[in-house]
């Protein structure tokens, strides 16, 4: 008997799932991929082209390409999901899977704070970074604020990687010492959910590039014509650049379709990445996973594969009969740029009780290299 997979969304954890699902399922089976956009961005790339070390075409490749490994791809915007019968719609079609998997992500809303997108530069999406890269190729020197406007969002560090990678640009155009370059975070500190001693390496490398740092700023308003950030505890801060990080919430098909709790995502077993729906899962940056500090799970594409190849695993065990099913462990990594072709690198498990137990690697040119490696490897080997 034939039977379908649908998984909607084609970033890290849909294009993993769609191609896991492919090698361990008959060829009976349907795997089925939906996106709205026709081109995969690898993200962690974003920062690169921010200071110009690529373009876009480096770091995206067409969805087409997916048909390669026998996955069928259908762009277009999902309208409505209906996960009691597992029903979506698509460009007025309606499709009914076996299995769903939402990896959607996360939506932007730069618009929820006022003046924060009149203001500034988006670093989380391709025109964003590159409007950065065009501001900085004409810069001159002055004063550059990177904010987080709230105080959870996805990859955590990439601000903190931002505003080092700009510190060693202007270094290499020697307008450093004409040049204030400061972090505003809603966060008490960065990589918060990390741990204190990640919060206080990642710290110690932004300070000693006389990066100046501010936490438990939460932003409220910004004036884009007297550039001019005001926050809730009162304080003021002017720029010249603005690079931000925006607010995050789920898309609005999930809240619509009764998936999301009162976090504004979808809450799932931390285990099997199953929702309260039979056969629908949510991997990625859409879901909730509440931690025992308080926090949840970070949203970082590191999570995404590993809860991908999870979900993956378990159908095909499911749908085949073959195997033992395997349980999401909450196992994490990320590299750290901290520029001049330098990289600090963080590991270690966020399932661990009181508090995640991660270790900071020092910064070092291996470390960047396995970030350039890793970005090569997943561009040649998914598509």
């Amino acid at each position: 008997m034939s039977r379908t997979a649908l998984i909607l969304g084609a970033g890290i954890g849909g294009v993993a799932a769609s191609e896991a699902l492919r090698r361990r399922l008959p060829a009976s089976d349907r795997v089925i991929v939906i996106d709205r956009a026709d081109r995969h961005v690898f993200a962690a790339s974003l920062l690169w082209l921010m200071v110009g070390e690529r373009q876009p075409p480096d770091f995206s490749r067409p969805l087409r390409r997916l048909a390669g490994y026998g996955v069928e791809w259908r762009e277009g915007a999902v309208t409505r999901i209906d996960p009691r019968h597992r029903e979506v719609e698509i460009n007025g079609q309606v499709l009914v899977a076996d299995a769903l998997i939402i990896a959607l992500g996360a939506d932007y809303a730069p618009e929820t704070i006022p003046g924060l997108k009149e203001a500034g530069m988006n670093l989380y999406t391709v025109a964003g970074a590159g409007a950065i890269r065009d501001a900085l190729a004409d810069f001159a020197g002055a004063r550059i604020v990177v904010l987080t406007a709230t105080p959870q969002y996805k990859c955590p560090a990439a601000p903190y990687e931002a505003a080092m990678l700009v510190d060693a640009h202007l270094r290499r155009r020697r307008l450093r010492e004409r040049s204030e370059i400061a972090i505003y975070a809603a966060e008490p500190r960065p990589m918060f959910v990390a741990g204190p001693e990640i919060g206080v390496a990642v710290r110690g490398m932004i300070e000693a590039r006389g990066i100046a740092y501010h936490p438990e700023h939460q932003v409220k308003d910004i004036d884009s014509a007297a550039r001019r950030i005001a926050f809730t505890n009162g304080a003021t801060t002017a720029f010249d650049l603005l690079i931000y990080v925006p607010p995050h919430r789920a898309p609005a098909v999930v809240r619509d379709a009764g998936l999301s709790n009162e976090s504004g995502w979808i809450p799932v077993d931390r285990s099997t990445l199953q929702t309260s729906f039979d056969g629908v899962f949510a991997i990625g940056d859409v879901n909730t996973i509440p931690l025992k500090m308080g926090r949840p799970l970070p949203k970082a594409g590191v999570f995404a594969r590993g809860q991908a190849e999870v979900v993956a695993h378990n159908l095909a065990v499911a749908w085949t009969g073959k195997g033992r099913p395997r349980q999401f462990a909450g196992e994490g990594a990320c590299f750290i740029e901290t520029g001049g072709g330098r990289a600090g690198f963080g590991s270690g498990n966020f399932f661990a009780e009181p508090t995640p137990r991660v270790r900071m690697y020092g910064p070092g040119v291996l470390w960047h290299l396995g970030k350039v490696l890793y970005e090569k490897y997943w561009l040649f080997r998914h598509f």
